[in-house]
């Protein structure tokens, strides 16, 4: 029976595998050139009564037309709509600091999928062939796509929200620096240019993208809102706000970042008291659950041992 029962998984996966070579065969482009009747046949149509062209020329009547997209865009339709809108990913795109395009992110997470679907058959293979197949084993195909698909989103996720971070630790001393820009009597723009020239970090580099805008043509209040809409970081919003602000008004610029600095300060602060806060509940579990039964036992064993020995 086992015999039999390989043979039927052989015969189902090799079917399975011929399936899919034979669909890509189809699926890839046809390297033999035209005839040349079929050629020229579009280009004399004016001409020549439509029962001389070649068959398949023309359009075949009562048919609607059949969509143009590949079977790659279909598959990166149906994962967008699945995993999430372009918006929200090329946000995510932004505060991580890439240059990829939400179709390119996709187009690898559909990678990672099909690898990780590739793995899963690939044990189930292996443990069919050592006659160790089971049902709840058949299904390491579909968790291995979905946990590459999954994991692949998540690290996207896990680096925005780092740079996130990097750049709220940067924004306090990069407000400062462009107060003291300022104060020494250069210009906005100036002093932009000297940060981003200097200075080192996440934040210097979207400096240069502002820069690299202004320079192109792009108001300076226009490259900065796009900026803070791009990174969605609130303290780096409000700044920017303000900024924007003084500038249209007329007010003094090095007093607004100056003061946009003391409020990045404080936010900081607080941030990092909830995190302490939250830290120090985290670090109550090992105590607890480790250093404590641990303790416990250490008084209570010697105890035991000797009564058990009937020494006491």
């Amino acid at each position: 029976m086992s015999g039999v029962t390989d043979a039927a998984i052989a015969v189902l996966l090799g079917g399975a595998l011929a399936a899919g070579l034979i669909s890509i065969l189809f699926a890839l482009p046809r390297w033999r050139a035209l005839p040349l009747d079929r050629r020229i046949a579009p280009y004399v149509r004016d001409v020549v009564p439509d029962e001389l062209l070649p068959a398949g020329v023309l359009p075949s009547p009562g048919l609607l037309p059949v969509s143009g997209r590949r079977t790659r865009d279909r598959l990166l339709t149906g994962l967008e709509r699945m995993l999430g809108g372009g918006e929200a990913l090329r946000q995510r795109l932004s505060q991580a600091g890439g240059d990829q395009q939400p179709a390119t992110f996709r187009a690898r997470q559909l990678g990672w999928t099909l690898a990780g679907l590739a793995a899963g058959a690939a044990v189930v293979i292996a443990l069919a062939m050592s006659g160790r197949l089971s049902v709840p084993t058949a299904l390491l195909p579909i968790i291995g796509a979905a946990v590459a698909a999954i994991g692949y989103d998540a690290q996207l996720t896990a680096r925005a929200k780092a740079r996130r971070a990097r750049l709220a630790d940067e924004l306090p001393t990069m407000l400062e620096f462009l107060a003291l820009c300022l104060s020494a009597g250069e210009s906005l723009p100036d002093a932009l240019k000297r940060v981003s020239s200097i200075g080192t970090g996440e934040l210097t580099t979207e400096l240069r993208r502002v820069v690299l805008s202004v320079n192109t043509g792009s108001p300076l209040a226009d490259a900065l809102s796009e900026m803070a809409n791009r990174l969605q970081l609130p303290a780096l919003s409000r700044a920017v706000d303000q900024l924007v602000a003084a500038l249209e008004h007329g007010a003094p610029l090095a007093g607004v970042l100056q003061a946009q600095a003391g409020d990045a300060r404080e936010e900081a602060k607080r941030v990092l008291i909830e995190q302490a806060g939250r830290k120090e509940i985290l670090m109550l579990l090992p105590l607890v659950f480790l250093i404590l039964p641990l303790s416990v036992l250490f008084a209570i064993y010697p105890g035991m041992f000797i009564l058990r020995l009937g020494l006491g």
